[in-house]
């Protein structure tokens, strides 16, 4: 396993919040001592003049690198009044390749060998006759000679830490006398952690639930975590999920489906309820509605589960598809053909219980839309036709004696205008016309005078001459008061 520098510091950092939470949780247990004392050291020392070797000087680029920190735990016992003595002591510390961080390659760390591992146990270890637990977590992962070697030293316990493919990580005793509770001491990981994991790879293998089961040796194996976790996840995943069973036989826990539990649809009655509702029809729409809503809403649920199953079917077979397709042997060809042709019929399987639930559906969403209009119609409660022939024949009495009271009321108040009207009032109101009319111009009046009859001049008759008209034009430019 090889990671690049922010990996391995996000895993360093990680790992040693983890385990120093744990010495906190495992003093006076595993770790002996009434007094503690806690160090915390790193080489960033060397990895600075690594650096400066590369005359790389960036601060930046220093923070960033893993420095193989590590935390030590020292216990002591107290001695006499003001003595101690030293009980044992705990280590967690990180290791990686410096030199190759430093030198700023792009590549990913490499693991971590066999004599690096020795030379830095023995940097740990201080006082050889102190028992020392000691817990070396390599980001990049150990070499197979390292895994597989019996370090052997006086009073010390080693044990390898390194981050697993499917997340969490792998704790390695380096003797088969290693206490399982140091196990659990040096693994950063949280239980809460890990029942997450479990159930994401429960989601992941939901396909394999519906064709068949899923067993817990599996999923513990692949996520390299103890059995036990695993069963306590299933029993969790079928208390939340209906449809999910749990058994165990033969030693093996499996999560497989189951059929559906029938729902309680109706309360329990008494003996004097029963008697109540045999002679009483009041509510049974309502209460038919409300049953029929709850069973369609059931039925609806199952089927979209049902269509998210078929979805994830059909995931599985478009990837055993691409595989097949992949693969160049025969027998594995013959073995996913196998495979692919029982998912799609495991896929028509679905698709036909689908079809029935939905035919479900259809019929009791037609009987809750009946119920509903007769509820409807019994809530209005409308009159029937004789009521209603009834009421209209005195509406229309009503109306006539209306309009005869009317023409009535109407002569009446003529009659009595008339003569309450005297010959006096009469002579006004006549003047109230006259004064109302608008008052008759100058030239109307005139207008209005009949033309006198004038005769025509004759046309036999001559002009006068201009002898004539001389003396009347010298009158009046003799005459200054003409002008």
């Amino acid at each position: 396993m090889s990671v690049n520098a922010s990996q391995a510091l996000q895993c360093e950092s990680h790992f040693l919040s983890g385990v120093g939470a744990n010495f906190e949780a495992f003093k006076g247990k595993i770790l002996r001592g009434s007094i503690w004392r806690r160090v915390h050291e790193d080489e960033s020392d060397q990895l600075r003049a690594l650096m400066a070797q590369h005359r790389n000087y960036d601060r930046d680029r220093l923070k960033s690198l893993p420095a193989n920190r590590r935390i030590e735990l020292q216990g002591f016992e107290r001695r006499f009044i003001f003595g101690k003595r030293p009980t044992g002591v705990a280590v967690a510390s990180t290791l990686c390749s410096l030199e190759h961080f430093a030198a700023g390659e792009s590549s990913e760390g490499p693991p971590i060998g066999l004599g690096e591992l020795r030379d830095h146990v023995r940097r740990l270890v201080g006082d050889s006759k102190v028992p020392h637990i000691i817990g070396v977590c390599s980001p990049s992962g150990f070499t197979q000679e390292a895994k597989s070697a019996k370090l052997e030293l006086p009073e010390v316990t080693l044990l390898l830490i390194e981050p697993h493919e499917s997340g969490g990580y792998k704790v390695i005793p380096t003797s088969d006398e290693v206490d399982h509770r140091l196990v659990e001491l040096f693994d950063p990981e949280t239980t809460a952690d890990k029942h997450k994991r479990i159930l994401e790879a429960i989601d992941e293998h939901s396909a394999d639930i519906l064709t068949g089961g899923l067993s817990a040796s599996s999923i513990a194996t692949e996520l390299n975590l103890p059995e036990h976790l695993v069963r306590r996840a299933f029993d969790e995943r079928a208390e939340i999920d209906p449809e999910l069973r749990v058994t165990r036989q033969d030693g093996q826990c499996l999560l497989y489906p189951g059929a559906v539990a029938p729902t309680q649809e109706r309360r329990r009655m008494n003996v004097i309820d029963r008697i109540k509702q045999l002679f009483s029809s009041e509510g049974d729409e309502q209460e038919k509605i409300n049953v029929l809503s709850e069973r369609r809403a059931a039925l609806a649920q199952r089927r979209d589960r049902l269509y998210g199953d078929i979805a994830k079917l059909e995931k599985k077979e478009a990837e055993l598809l691409e595989e097949g397709k992949a693969a160049k042997s025969h027998v594995p060809r013959r073995r996913i053909a196998a495979q692919l042709a029982q998912v799609r019929k495991d896929i028509a399987r679905l698709n036909t219980t689908t079809g029935m639930l939905n035919q479900q559906v259809n019929i009791i969403s037609t009987d809750i839309h009946n119920l509903t209009l007769i509820q409807q119609g019994e809530m209005a409660q409308l009159p029937d036709t004789e009521e209603l022939t009834q009421n209209a024949v005195k509406a229309e009495e009503m109306l006539e004696s209306l309009r005869a009271n009317s023409e009535l009321v109407g002569g009446l108040e003529t009659g009595m205008a008339d003569a309450a009207t005297s010959e006096e009032e009469l002579a006004i109101l006549a003047e109230f016309e006259a004064s109302d009319e608008p008052p008759v111009k100058e030239e109307e009046k005139v207008a209005k005078i009949p033309e006198r009859a004038v005769e025509p001049p004759s046309s036999l008759e001559e002009p006068p001459s201009p002898a004539e008209q001389e003396p009347k034009e010298k009158t009046r430019d003799a005459d200054p008061e003409a002008n």
